[in-house]
């Protein structure tokens, strides 16, 4: 009798425990969103006026910068030519399923370079950038939180932002911009081998079409992404590392944090960018 009485007992204080964690959760999630909002804002606006302060008056981490940009690029442009290659045959084959239903195969060239400049590049780009990069300077800077170097940096007067934060910031947006530009290539050379000689396309009208649908705008807008991605994806990582809290914990949580958020926030800034884009300049016609 004891033992039955305690199961029910037992399910409703599991049940109780679960009711209560929800209410916390749903009581401090927002305040604590909240907070990172605004940190990663106030850290974004100091960053952006250091980096052009310091530019002007020559007080730029020159070595910082390139040792970061040397790393990023070394860890972040294999996976990136990786990952670009099945997604440009995915979108191959794609495009030239829908150009065979209607009658349209010798707009696969277009169809491509559409995709490959406006969505894929930019977003194959930043993604690996968050997950190989963003991860990295997350648990770079969380690192030295957890061993007291940031703290003894500011004991001695050393600027953070200025030392570590710009550097890595400015490295982040110069190899992101690289990286579009090499999955942009990457993927006009995949889809061109695809079409062309797997799917017996004609070369010329490939390229034709490529160059007279898929425009110079477009690779500006996939350009001017690249720099909003890098600065999305630095301004994240250095805050989820400089906020680290936990010990060793603490920092793998902090890099999976900083990953999530970017991918995230990678995905909402793309819709909203190629939204104000095509408002701001239509395309009459294909």
């Amino acid at each position: 009798m004891k033992a039955i009485e305690a199961a029910p007992m037992a399910e409703r204080s599991a049940i109780g425990e679960i009711g209560d964690w929800a209410c916390r959760y749903l009581r401090s999630h927002p305040l604590q969103s909240l907070h990172t909002v605004g940190g990663q804002v106030a850290l974004g606006v100091r960053t952006v006026r250091y980096l052009f302060g310091d530019l002007f008056t020559r007080r730029f981490p020159g070595e910082e910068f390139v040792r970061q940009a040397t790393f990023m690029a070394g860890t972040a442009v294999v996976p990136t030519v990786l990952v670009t290659i099945p997604v440009g045959v995915i979108l191959a084959i794609q495009f030239s399923v829908l150009a065979g239903q209607v009658g349209a195969e010798s707009l696969a060239g277009a169809a491509n370079g559409l995709v490959v400049i406006r969505q894929g590049a930019p977003l194959v780009a930043a993604i690996l950038l968050a997950a190989a990069v963003g991860s990295a300077v997350a648990a770079d800077l969380g690192s030295r939180t957890m061993r007291e170097e940031i703290d003894a940096m500011e004991v001695m007067g050393v600027s953070v932002i200025r030392r570590l934060v710009v550097p890595r910031f400015a490295a982040v947006i110069v190899v992101g911009v690289a990286l579009t530009g090499l999955a942009t290539f990457a993927g006009y050379v995949v889809g061109y081998l695809f079409n062309v000689y797997l799917q017996k396309g004609t070369p010329g009208s490939f390229v034709a079409t490529f160059s007279s649908f898929a425009t110079v705008d477009d690779f500006v807008l996939a350009m001017v992404k690249a720099i909003a991605f890098g600065a999305i994806v630095a301004i994240v990582s250095c805050h989820k590392g400089l906020d680290t809290r936990g010990g060793p914990a603490g920092v793998a949580n902090s890099v999976n944090a900083a990953v999530v958020e970017a991918i995230l926030l990678l995905m909402a800034v793309n819709v909203a960018v190629s939204q104000l884009y095509f408002l701001l300049f239509p395309r009459t016609s294909l």
